[in-house]
């Protein structure tokens, strides 16, 4: 379609927006190379782990993997949802966004390569219920937006990416993940691959938190869909958490799967407790809220 004015020479970009911040965060945070990570310590600590140990980082970085490649595909309707909305802010953040799960995507494919030695054939460690959830469900809704870019769909699509996929799903692994690496001192490259990929991950969630929160300040029905959406989902991302541990007895590492299902839960119900009170919000709060969320974030 034909332009007919630039908002940045017309308006002027408004810098006072949690996208904004967002922006600028990413610029100053999100600038790493997963390239210049050293996975030469990592691999001599993989070859000193024993089979059930290297098992189940292989079976959890696999989720990782895939997820983030899914991500990566995926996000991009949203993107172009909101570059056809106008609203620039966003779509600059946004492209940091997209730019950061293309990088976590090379990091655990450089860590497949130069840790394990087994780049590929992972996929057996993917259940039925990570299938539903990444090979269908994730693409379908997202999908979605090419043909139907309602408010509607896009509280569906980002309850589906940044509350489940996300505020579940992969912060709850990365907690775990990390942990276990860190307490036991292993592996400083993946660790310190993590940490930064943590950054990240915090900023996707508080934009989607605050996507949605817009919207549903500007017509709290919204609400119904997103609260909907949440009870058909969070049983599946529950039970993509418990097949993880499932197949060991004892679970390697001395992990426990009640931390990573409490952990979980308790991450989801504090954005819930948030886009609850975005019903009877104003925009202007919505915006100063989640400032005060950002701001207080280290990353």
């Amino acid at each position: 379609m034909p332009h007919d004015t630039f908002l940045t020479t017309t308006q002027g970009l408004r810098r006072d927006l949690p996208p904004m911040r967002l922006f600028e965060k990413a610029k100053r945070f999100g600038v790493w190379n997963p390239s210049d990570i050293d996975f030469s310590q990592d691999r001599r600590d993989w070859l000193g782990l024993n089979d059930q140990e290297q098992d189940i980082l292989l079976r959890l970085t696999s989720l990782f993997q895939a997820g983030e490649e899914a991500v990566t595909v995926d996000l991009l309707t949203l993107l172009m949802v909101v570059a056809q909305e106008g609203r620039l802010e966003e779509e600059l953040y946004l492209t940091t966004f997209l730019w950061e799960e293309a990088k976590h995507t090379d990091f655990f494919s450089r860590f497949f390569s130069e840790v394990t030695g087994r780049a590929a054939g992972h996929s057996n460690y993917h259940s039925p219920s990570y299938r539903i959830l990444f090979y269908e469900m994730l693409p379908a809704i997202m999908g979605r937006l090419l043909t139907d870019a309602s408010p509607a769909a896009q509280v569906r699509a980002a309850v589906t990416y940044n509350m489940v996929v996300e505020g579940v799903l992969a912060e709850t692994g990365y907690h775990g993940y990390f942990s276990v690496l860190q307490r036991n001192g292993l592996m400083p490259g993946q660790v310190r691959g993590i940490q930064l990929l943590k950054q990240d991950e915090s900023r996707h969630i508080a934009y989607g938190i605050y996507l949605l929160s817009r919207l549903i300040a500007v017509d709290p029905a919204l609400w119904q869909v997103a609260e909907d959406t949440m009870n058909e989902l969070l049983p599946l991302a529950m039970d993509v958490i418990g097949d993880a541990f499932e197949p060991y007895d004892p679970v390697p590492f001395g992990l426990t799967p009640a931390d990573f299902s409490d952990f979980a839960i308790s991450q989801f119900q504090k954005r819930l407790e948030r886009l609850e009170r975005a019903r009877g919000a104003s925009l202007e709060e919505i915006d100063r809220v989640t400032m005060t969320v950002i701001e207080r974030d280290d990353g």
